[in-house]
């Protein structure tokens, strides 16, 4: 395998419950592919990731049927006052995904919240919320019904299992969307078999790359919303290709998240311009890759990493390092 930069970059908000976003990054004949699976992540369900990485620097993507991306701003679960200036600060962004039921945040919290996001974007702009699978069905339907209040686009991952997520979607009226259910599930379509969400949320790293998620996309019959994971602009261009290779994207994409970290490891990273991404592939300089990078404990923990899932795969028969 080609060499491997180890990077940790702060992020501008506590999200996802770090504050310091690693990963690394690899370059091959295609270009570069980046590494970067969460550490709650073990070996098994980081095969996707390294997969997703090796389809970009060793085969690049499928060719682009659009040229521009619509993305959503993230709004993480900051106070109202943030919120409001998250979204102004967006990029013109007309969607915005707002996080809910942060642990130790009490519900008004999320209203409060939602509503300054709508007072933000004004009575034309979409809402749609992120509660990562923390509500049982019935604070899900009671929560859901308080927070449409301000008109809500679609619920991401009310909860946490997919019986969860279809009696949810059988008892109230806004769309469900699932992303957990799809990315961390040893069969990601039975989403879509049990009706259990009315749009599937693909994440290019999780689910081993781009091909993999234009081929689920296809199975499932659902409509795609294509997110990041967090990634540096080398990561998000992955999510890019995926979106702009759809056939059809009804909906704005979540791969406006590099607003979330205080640096990249490109000159140019993704940033919305008129609530758009444009379609293309930075790429990484020297001078940011040396910037950004982990101190040595760190680059060693993610060699082992590396090491650890490339045994996983070879052990299953899905393929290591050559």
């Amino acid at each position: 395998m080609a060499p491997v930069y180890t990077f940790a970059i702060p992020m501008r908000t506590r999200f996802r419950g770090i504050t310091v976003r690693e990963g690394v990054l690899f370059q091959g004949p295609a270009g570069w592919g980046e590494f970067s699976p969460f550490w709650d992540y073990g070996p098994t369900e980081c095969a996707p990731w390294l997969a997703a990485a090796r389809e970009a620097a060793d085969l690049g993507w499928p060719a682009p049927v659009r040229d521009r991306v619509p993305v959503n701003v993230t709004v993480p679960a900051v106070g109202p006052e943030r919120a409001m200036a998250v979204v102004r600060a967006s990029g013109g962004c007309r969607t915005a995904k707002v996080k809910v039921a942060e642990p130790g945040q009490p519900e008004g919290a999320d209203l409060e919240r939602v509503e300054a996001v709508r007072a933000a974007l004004g009575p034309d702009g979409q809402i749609r919320v992120d509660a990562n699978g923390a509500w049982d069905v019935d604070t899900a339907v009671r929560l859901i019904r308080l927070l449409d209040r301000v008109g809500l686009e679609y619920v991401e991952q009310p909860c946490r299992t997919v019986e969860e997520l279809a009696e949810v979607r059988r008892r109230v009226d806004v769309p469900i969307a699932a992303d957990e259910s799809i990315r961390r599930a040893e069969d990601p379509l039975r989403v879509a078999r049990l009706a259990a969400a009315d749009i599937a949320v693909l994440k290019v790293q999780p689910l081993g790359g781009v091909r993999a998620c234009l081929e689920l996309a296809e199975r499932s019959g659902l409509p795609v919303v294509v997110s990041s994971a967090l990634e540096t602009s080398v990561g998000l261009a992955a999510g890019v290709a995926l979106a702009a290779a759809l056939p059809e994207l009804p909906f704005a994409c979540g791969l406006a998240t590099t607003q979330l970290l205080r640096g990249d490891l490109v000159p140019d990273p993704f940033v919305p311009v008129d609530g758009a991404l444009r379609v293309r592939r930075p790429e990484p300089t020297a001078h940011l890759l040396a910037a950004a990078a982990a101190d040595h404990e760190t680059a060693g923990r993610w060699r082992a990493r590396m090491g650890a899932v490339d045994s996983e795969a070879d052990w299953r028969g899905t393929g290591g390092t050559e």
